[in-house]
């Protein structure tokens, strides 16, 4: 059940994106309820997949290397709807929903083995908050990083000036920035939490991976120069769109090489 769930948030997700891509190939708008009914249904399926793998192990999947994965590609995706349903626009599907669908493939080609059980609890319960607000901040984060690609994109080919399908099918540059300067702010508040959680939890419980403890620093330092850049420095539009972009590729490639260099040790973050 788990693995035919993500088999087909995979398809769901990628259809979606396809869907999206549509006026690329005739000139006709996207169908915006297809391609928000193809991603509905890609979470839908994706969540029941988290819930029996809840109800088979008896573990929220937010430890475990294809837990976690999968909860964070799940985010993603559900991150990406809410953000196309209130601004009634699926463009930013072309770039998300791909985002989406890479960590839930990982999860789905390692396998959904649980990690470590939570302590039951006060314990637990901190752990679980843990996770939760830092795969929210993550969430948004790539959020913030697939507005500000599709922003270099467009501007790009409005400097050359190709006045083409990019510009049917992307919205506005001033409405990419906005995505991108909001999903950034969400993404620094639902890291920052996390890891005050973590430390915390790090501090009171003596439980410590330096490892993951730098690779959380380094993702908060990263969106934390954005939302600055964007607030207090004065950064336009174009190099806030450029550093969220290559900021949270970099934080997806160090998690995935620090996940599978793990040897196995007791620490139950992330």
């Amino acid at each position: 059940m788990t693995s035919l769930s993500h088999s087909l948030a995979i398809l769901c997700y990628l259809g979606a994106a396809i869907l999206a891509a549509l006026p690329f190939l005739r000139p006709r708008q996207a169908p915006r309820r297809g391609v928000l009914a193809v991603l509905a249904a890609g979470c839908a399926v994706h969540l029941a997949g988290l819930v029996w793998f809840w109800r088979q192990s008896g573990q929220l999947p937010l430890t475990g290397l294809g837990p976690s994965l999968s909860t964070a590609g799940f985010l993603l995706a559900l991150t990406l709807l809410a953000v196309e349903w209130v601004a009634r626009e699926v463009s930013l599907t072309l770039i998300a929903a791909p985002f989406a669908a890479v960590p839930t493939l990982c999860a789905a080609v390692v396998g959904l083995t649980p990690g470590i059980d939570p302590a039951p609890g006060l314990r637990g319960t901190w752990l679980v908050a843990h996770v939760a607000l830092s795969f929210a901040g993550i969430a948004a984060f790539g959020t913030s990083a697939a507005a500000g690609t599709m922003y270099l994109a467009e501007g790009r080919a409005l400097k050359s000036r190709r006045f083409g399908t990019l510009f049917r099918v992307f919205p506005p540059l001033a409405t990419l920035d906005r995505v991108n300067h909001v999903a950034s702010i969400l993404g620094w508040l639902g890291l920052t939490l996390g890891i005050v959680l973590a430390t915390s939890y790090s501090i009171a419980y003596r439980e410590l991976s330096v490892p993951k403890t730098a690779w959380a620093v380094l993702a908060w330092l990263g969106v934390t120069a954005i939302t600055v850049g964007r607030t207090r420095a004065g950064w336009q539009a174009r190099r806030a769109a450029f550093f969220s972009s290559v900021a949270f590729a970099a934080v997806l490639v160090l998690y995935v090489a620090l996940r599978l260099a793990e040897s196995g040790g007791g620490s139950r973050f992330l």
